[in-house]
């Protein structure tokens, strides 16, 4: 396929074909990583325009890269639609249907009706918007690739902005990925709001200091007043 990704694939040429010129690609970023929400976008780009040269699935693109064609993606589209789930509805809905429902709201954000919706990855019954599932849609589809760069580039800043809040974990470079940097952050400072607490290596963090504060609280209490005398009150034994 790497011949084909600086233009429109066949199966966009061909849903235009099957009427409706307006294709939205949908893409989300941040399943797997163990801090900060996961970030979906919708993109319909002009149909009557070739393709932006270079366009690929944001995993294979530097980062220098991706965020250029993100400014030429951001010139060019006819609509952009930008979703996101936090990190308490991750932890409620579960990874999966919090990735539903940042696409949905990108979907919903977009300022026009698109005509097909071609989403990466498989089917999603609870998307609740007729779509086209592609595997590997954002290294096959032009319109996938679009809605994966601009997704991974917005999901990067947010990051790399908390990272100067919390310099410990050097968001800046790992994205809030389990990186053995990320780690060290968590065994050193603990896990901050943004931390996901049903993903593993948080969630054992958090039983970790649990049973440490429960061996603590069953720890005889010493008398201090025997190591500090102003605990006495003046004129007082």
């Amino acid at each position: 396929m790497a011949a084909t990704r600086s233009r429109w694939s066949a199966l966009e040429r061909e849903l235009r074909e099957q009427g409706g010129r307006l294709i939205a690609g949908v893409d989300e970023v941040g399943r797997g990583p163990l801090a900060g929400p996961v970030v979906a976008c919708a993109v319909v780009m002009p149909p009557e325009l070739r393709a932006i040269a270079g366009v690929a699935d944001s995993k294979r693109l530097v980062p220098v890269e991706r965020v250029r064609l993100a400014a030429l993606i951001r010139r060019r589209a006819l609509a952009i639609g930008l979703g996101a789930a936090s990190v308490r509805e991750i932890d409620r809905l579960n990874i999966y249907h919090a990735t539903v429902l940042a696409m949905r709201r990108a979907l919903n954000r977009l300022s026009l009706a698109p005509d097909h919706v071609l989403i990466d990855g498989l089917p999603l019954a609870s998307l609740a918007v007729k779509h086209t599932a592609v595997v590997d849609g954002d290294a096959r589809c032009y319109t996938i690739a679009c809605a994966s760069i601009l997704a991974k580039v917005t999901r990067d800043r947010l990051m790399t902005s908390l990272a100067v809040r919390y310099p410990e974990y050097e968001w800046g470079r790992n994205s809030g990925y389990g990186t053995p940097d990320h780690l060290r952050g968590l065994d050193r400072a603990g896990a901050t709001p943004h931390h996901r607490r049903s993903f593993a290596p948080v969630r054992q963090l958090s039983l970790d200091l649990a049973d440490s504060t429960q061996v603590l609280s069953d720890l005889p209490t010493p008398d201090m007043s025997e190591t500090i005398p102003f605990l006495h009150p003046p004129g007082q034994p």
